[in-house]
């Protein structure tokens, strides 16, 4: 009896502590560094900023947690149902005695990372409604100050000038440098364009860099710099990459450019838009004045030509004869001896006499005013303040360059003459 005792004295007995740690420490040796690949599910993210969630098969399932300083650095959100391929150890969670996965390093089955981080992202954005038409704001008709924020040192920038010194060489670029790609782009962006908002003088902002790959371009398709450009009162073009590359930052802009070099060439196709309308208007103009001074040549001729006009003289002697005439009847017929009030008779002479000069010079006013008018609009009087009136050996009126041959002769008409040149 007392040896029984002692053999059972000398099993050993584990705490449950004891037997946890003792697990734990061979699992976590025997299955390290390993990959696993799954589905996840009932995906959970408490403000500690960890992550927790479940890795399952048609057979099996396992715990999985990925710690803060793992999880900042994945490039897409983790959600239930996704097949991932993860790396990591398996461990055992001591309190509950719980078997799980310490993840190290997770990507999505199928695809990459970065283009479910960017598909995921774009989803999240738009039902946000930040590729909304309705929230864009237009371009501005003549701006005078561009703000460029991209790389100091790029092919982008170069580009930009070099079109707008092309185009518009009155215009003036502030640079903003910055990185653009790798960790620190980002905020650097964004921070440019927040520099730019500060100011009062400028008018709209390109945002952009080179072509590259989707690395490269990456930090064009993150959420600070898409949130960023959309509180911009700025209007601002993303000029990102080739023509076939698409970022978050071309959906959330005012306007998207295939190229850094295009979007100069935007800012600059609303200058030319305005001189061909500018162009456009100057031709109704012309056509307007001549239809105007056409109607008011009519009007003066038949004013000229009217009888009230030309005969107002002939009329004023027919009356004055003929009252002459009244009166000579009236004496002839005795009514004379009635004491007609000679009196009566010149009153009423002079009141017609007053009404006839009233008469004529109201139609010589009208007259005047018109011959003013007509002369107000005459291309003498443009000629007066110094422009001319160039006409080529034909005749024709020159309104281009083109329409005259080298060493053809022109007539040259100013306010006081005309005078002979050549081209050359």
């Amino acid at each position: 009896m007392e040896r029984q005792f002692k053999l059972f004295e000398e099993r050993p007995i584990f705490s449950v502590s004891d037997l946890v740690s003792g697990i734990k420490g061979d699992l976590e040796g025997l299955y390290r560094d390993l990959w696993v690949r799954g589905e996840l599910s009932n995906v959970g993210r408490p403000s500690s900023g960890h992550l927790y969630f479940t890795v399952k098969d048609e057979e099996a399932q396992i715990s999985a947690v990925c710690f803060r300083m793992r999880n900042r650095y994945l490039r897409f959100q983790p959600e239930d149902g996704l097949q991932v391929l993860i790396r990591g150890s398996v461990s055992i969670y001591p309190p509950r005695g719980q078997l799980q996965l310490i993840v190290e390093h997770m990507e999505p089955l199928g695809q990459g990372a970065l283009q479910l981080a960017f598909e995921q992202l774009k989803k999240k954005l738009a039902r946000e409604g930040l590729f909304d038409a309705a929230r864009k704001k237009p371009l501005p008709l003549l701006p005078s100050r561009i703000g460029v924020v991209t790389s100091a040192t790029g092919a982008a920038i170069q580009d930009i000038i070099r079109v707008l010194r092309r185009r518009n060489d009155r215009v003036s670029i502030v640079i903003y440098p910055t990185r653009v790609q790798g960790t620190e782009a980002c905020s650097e962006i964004c921070q440019g364009i927040r520099y730019l908002n500060s100011r009062s003088d400028i008018d709209v902002i390109i945002v952009g860099r080179g072509g590259g790959s989707i690395e490269d371009l990456w930090a064009f398709n993150e959420e600070p710099l898409a949130r960023a450009i959309a509180k911009s009162r700025i209007p601002i073009i993303s000029a990102v990459g080739h023509e076939t590359d698409f970022t978050i930052a071309d959906f959330v802009a005012d306007l998207r450019a295939p190229t850094p070099s295009a979007a100069a060439e935007i800012v600059c196709a609303r200058r030319e838009e305005l001189a061909t309308h500018l162009q456009h208007l100057k031709r109704h103009l012309v056509q307007a004045f001549r239809l105007l001074l056409h109607q008011k040549r009519q009007k003066l001729e038949r004013l000229a030509s009217s009888r009230a006009f030309v005969d107002a003289e002939s009329r004023l002697r027919f009356f004055l004869q003929r009252l002459d005439e009244l009166t000579h009847r009236l004496q002839q017929r005795g009514l004379a001896l009635f004491e007609l009030p000679r009196q009566k008779v010149v009153q009423c002479r002079r009141g017609l006499e007053q009404w006839l000069q009233v008469y004529l010079q109201t139609k010589r006013q009208q007259l005047k005013a018109n011959h003013l008018q007509l002369m107000a609009f005459s291309p003498l009087k443009v000629l007066e303040r110094g422009y001319a009136i160039v006409s080529g050996e034909d005749g024709a009126i020159v309104r281009d360059p083109q329409q005259v041959r080298a060493g053809e002769a022109l007539d040259i008409r100013v306010a006081l003459g005309r005078f002979r040149a050549r081209k050359e």
